[in-house]
């Protein structure tokens, strides 16, 4: 074997041995994807295994570990700008424990009976709400631990200095083992105009926590799939705090002015921030769970 080879792809300090560095490494600073990680031999090299063996337990945390709604609660706690939405509920889905939520997708769309009931018994037929969060554990418990507080709090700073109209906004509502359709028995319970959730999405291999935002406007069990905006991948490393809670501000509004969501609502927010002259932002939107 050439030494001259050798030498070139020889231990350095992190202790990696006879590495074969592959030419698109320097693509690796634009993404979390595993490309350009070179190889040892016919396989690939010791930290990068080491690095999917911890990416892959990291993912299968975040379905398993239990939300923890105390630490949730204290974070909202924390901060005045959701002084007016507490107490929250604490709620439950009808999978009563996380091996029936993931073998009975079903369930999880709907609330319990005694759920059910603790928000009817709060809710008067003449008051109506304009918007209710929910805010369910999804497929990531850390999504939600992590996230939700920071989004919510860009989130209910747009809707409290709304110039243009006032939201009356539900106390909010914690939902474990919850999917996206549980909003829909949560806003028709609690009478609201519109119900946004706040879900921890399937875990992947570079995203443990990404946390997912569903509108849907007139919210009641049975809501195809269809009449729902999904906002994706909010997270630092994807769709920051600021720019997820302006998407989402700009689809509340236009839902509300428009009285419906899903594939009638497009997301047009960056035409209207480059009109503004503001900077425009990204992100996914669609209609899926």
């Amino acid at each position: 074997m050439n030494s001259r080879h050798l030498s070139s792809n020889a231990a350095d300090d992190s202790g990696e041995t006879y590495v074969h560095h592959d030419p698109w490494e320097k693509l690796r600073q634009f993404t979390h994807a595993r490309i350009g990680i070179g190889r040892a031999g016919t396989s690939v090299p010791t930290r990068a295994l080491l690095q999917f063996q911890l990416s892959h337990a990291q993912a299968i945390d975040a379905v398993h570990v239990p939300l923890d709604v105390s630490d949730l609660y204290h974070q909202f706690e924390a901060n005045p700008l959701f002084s007016p939405y507490l107490p929250a509920f604490e709620l439950h889905s009808q999978a009563q424990h996380r091996m029936e939520y993931l073998q009975r997708p079903d369930y999880g769309r709907c609330l319990n009976e005694a759920s059910v009931y603790q928000l009817q018994q709060y809710q008067q037929p003449e008051t109506e709400f304009d918007l209710a969060i929910v805010i369910a554990d999804g497929l990531s418990s850390y999504a939600i631990t992590h996230h939700a507080a920071p989004f919510l709090t860009h989130l209910l700073d747009q809707l409290h200095h709304d110039p243009h109209q006032n939201w009356r906004i539900a106390p909010l509502c914690i939902v474990e083992q919850g999917r996206v359709a549980v909003g829909d028995d949560v806003g028709a319970a609690l009478n609201a105009k519109e119900v946004l959730v706040l879900i921890g999405e399937r875990p992947g291999l570079s995203s443990p926590d990404s946390m997912g935002l569903y509108l849907t406007w007139h919210p009641h069990r049975g809501t195809e799939d269809s009449l729902r905006n999904c906002i994706s991948n909010v997270r630092p490393e994807g769709l920051d705090y600021q720019q997820a809670a302006c998407k989402c501000f700009y689809l509340l509004t236009e839902s509300r002015r428009l009285h419906q969501t899903g594939v009638g609502l497009k997301d047009r927010s960056e035409d209207k921030a480059l009109q503004t002259g503001t900077t425009p932002t990204f992100c996914l939107v669609d209609t899926s769970k």
